[in-house]
């Protein structure tokens, strides 16, 4: 069984990406955050195998929390889901090591990106606004 954490300050987000993370019988949510700091507990209190992480949250943003995850828990995949996702979020993202990031608008390819990562694949969309 694949664990995954998901971290989100929106209860309503939270509820959607359980749902998508459940219709898979071979994932199930370990544990869920709802900021920055609280995500970085829950991986060492859970090692789950992945996390699904919001970029906008309090405490730590997504970034900032996945720098502190990288130091205690490096090998644990990270998909960064963003509502604001832009050219300059997915290279800051890719400098950091996050392995993945998608947008909160597109469910298909919140899925998708969990199964590349879950295959040791990079899966970083490409952003919707023109210019960025």
């Amino acid at each position: 069984m694949v664990r995954i954490l998901i971290a989100d300050d929106s209860t309503l987000v939270r509820r959607v990406l359980r749902s998508l993370v459940e219709q898979d019988e071979n994932w199930q949510v370990c544990a869920e955050a709802t900021d920055g700091g609280e995500v970085v507990q829950r991986t060492l209190e859970t090692h789950p195998d992945l996390i699904v992480l919001d970029f906008q949250m309090p405490v730590m943003n997504g970034l900032q929390a996945a720098q502190e995850i990288a130091k205690v828990a490096p090998d644990v995949p990270m998909l960064l889901c963003t509502a604001h996702l832009s050219s300059k979020l997915v290279g800051e993202a890719q400098r950091i090591g996050i392995q993945g990031a998608v947008s909160k608008s597109r469910a298909g390819d919140i899925v998708k990106g969990i199964n590349a990562l879950l295959r040791s694949k990079l899966f970083f969309c490409q952003p919707a606004e023109i210019g960025q």
